[in-house]
């Protein structure tokens, strides 16, 4: 009996749950790609190609998704067990509802193992082949990321620079220079031209390029020894329209994969985390010594220097700085105090330098951390989310959707304070990656308790029957219509 039971709970359970993690991972999915558009425009990427990036990006969603879908689904649940009387009659029958529970707490239990292996092994691998493709998209897909005014050495056998770009998808040149990379054996050639434009080629895999109005500068070496090359001076020619095509085959075929970033912490696991803390550490120890030393240096030497300098003359009151400046008898105070406020300068300089270090070292902390915590946060979830659909006794998307969107985003604005506190290195790094989970565990543990005991904790007229004697002191109780 109690296992048919079981397995209608779980079935009921998973309906929901699969339809809130496909909308959900649809919503985020949506985002990314609306953050990461300006990566695709103008590169001429295939539609694999979008949709392998679109796939790496994707994984790390997941970790964002689950906690969130557990949430809902709970509360769906129990709240369609409520409202159907399902609940009553389970309780009836003698079923606590501890055992209600207990079949969802473990397929839960299970869902926060496999977040956390997924967190461990394979995120850290996907998000560095997302970045890297990212990385390597940005640096080498037509149209590639050009600057005004820096030579671009991107485009095989050529280094090119233009004047000034503009356009929608900076398509539009001017001052368009193009010298061909040739060896001391190839003919040279450099193209200068006012006006430029970046055209779709018929083939992907050239970059096209017309160009209007200027020359080509030539030099014929082939087949010419090296006094005939000095009799004959280079040549140029005048166009008014020239097409160039950039062949950027390999660029597209091999840096696409080519994983040129590998030191990033977000690219391990938890136990090769722990050697990064251990590596960034020493070299952070190292860091404070070597700014302690130097400070404390400017600052001893320049003590004593003035203490070996014994100044006769003493300022008198009032006096400022620019009196300082002239008297040169109070000379020495005057360096001294040029000293200082340029200590205070430096000061600033390294507290700045400092709290890079603070923060940076605190990320690798709460990233670590935070394959652990996300996993325990689906555990309290479920607490919360089952807790309160059978206390609200409320299913379907009204009522339960708003609960939980209001729990998730006190949770997440919670998660982003903490950070930014934790990074300036006001708290606990290790405390700080577990702070949001030790405040909602309680408020878990609440709601299982009222849960438990059938407390109405959403009972409307039991709160008003509470401030009854407050309020009814500033208002005036209405007579019965048929006795007016």
């Amino acid at each position: 009996m109690l296992k048919k039971l079981d397995q209608y709970i779980i079935k009921t359970f998973f309906g929901p749950f699969l339809f809130i993690f496909s909308v959900l991972f649809f919503i985020f999915m949506v985002n990314i790609v609306w953050i990461q558009l300006s990566q695709f425009t103008g590169k001429g990427l295939s539609n694999w190609e979008i949709v392998k990036f679109l796939f790496y990006l994707s994984v790390n969603v997941v970790k964002m998704v689950l906690p969130l879908t557990i949430l809902l689904a709970s509360i769906m649940t129990f709240g369609d067990f409520g409202e159907r009387y399902e609940l009553a009659a389970m309780k009836s029958a003698g079923i606590s509802l501890t055992r209600i529970m207990m079949p969802l707490f473990v397929v839960v239990s299970l869902l926060s193992i496999m977040l956390f292996v997924f967190s461990n092994n394979v995120i850290p691998d996907f998000q560095r082949k997302a970045k890297n493709m990212m990385y390597n998209i940005a640096a080498t897909k037509p149209a590639i990321n050009f600057t005004a005014g820096q030579f671009i050495n991107s485009l095989p056998g050529a280094t090119v620079k233009f004047d000034k770009i503009y356009g929608e998808n900076g398509e539009h040149l001017e001052g368009v220079f193009v010298h061909k990379v040739a060896n001391a054996y190839e003919d040279q050639r450099t193209i200068i031209a006012k006006k430029g434009e970046f055209t779709p080629a018929a083939n992907r895999n050239y970059l096209k390029l017309v160009l209007y109005d200027g020359y080509i500068f030539e030099d014929n070496i082939q087949d010419k020894n090296y006094l005939e090359r000095l009799k004959q001076p280079g040549q140029s020619v005048k166009f008014d329209s020239l097409v160039q095509h950039f062949d950027v085959s390999d660029v597209i075929n091999k840096a696409i994969e080519d994983e040129k970033i590998t030191d990033d912490y977000r690219f391990q696991n938890y136990k090769e985390i722990n050697k990064t803390i251990v590596k960034v550490k020493k070299e952070n120890d190292f860091s404070f010594n070597s700014i302690n030393s130097e400070m404390v240096g400017q600052t001893n030497n320049y003590v004593t220097y003035i203490d070996k300098i014994k100044n006769p003359a003493k300022p008198t009151e009032p006096f400022s700085i620019e009196k300082l400046k002239e008297d040169k008898r109070l000379e020495v105070l005057y360096q001294a105090y040029t000293k200082i406020s340029f200590l205070q300068n430096e000061k600033k300089n390294k507290d700045t330098q400092i709290l890079d270090i603070v923060k940076y070292y605190n990320k690798i902390i709460m990233y670590q951390q935070g394959i652990i915590a996300y996993s325990v946060t689906c555990l309290i979830f479920f607490m919360i989310g089952a807790s309160l659909g059978s206390i609200i006794r409320k299913g379907g998307v009204g009522l339960p959707v708003v609960i939980a969107i209001i729990i998730f985003i006190v949770f997440y604005v919670m998660n982003l304070t903490i950070e930014n506190i934790t990074w300036k290195g006001k708290l606990n790094p290790y405390f700080g990656a577990w702070l949001s989970n030790l405040v909602l565990f309680p408020f878990g543990v609440w709601l299982t308790y009222k849960a438990l005991t059938d407390s109405q904790v959403f009972d409307v007229e039991k709160y008003k029957a509470l401030t009854k004697p407050l309020w009814s002191k500033f208002v005036k109780e209405r007579e019965h219509e048929r006795y007016q």
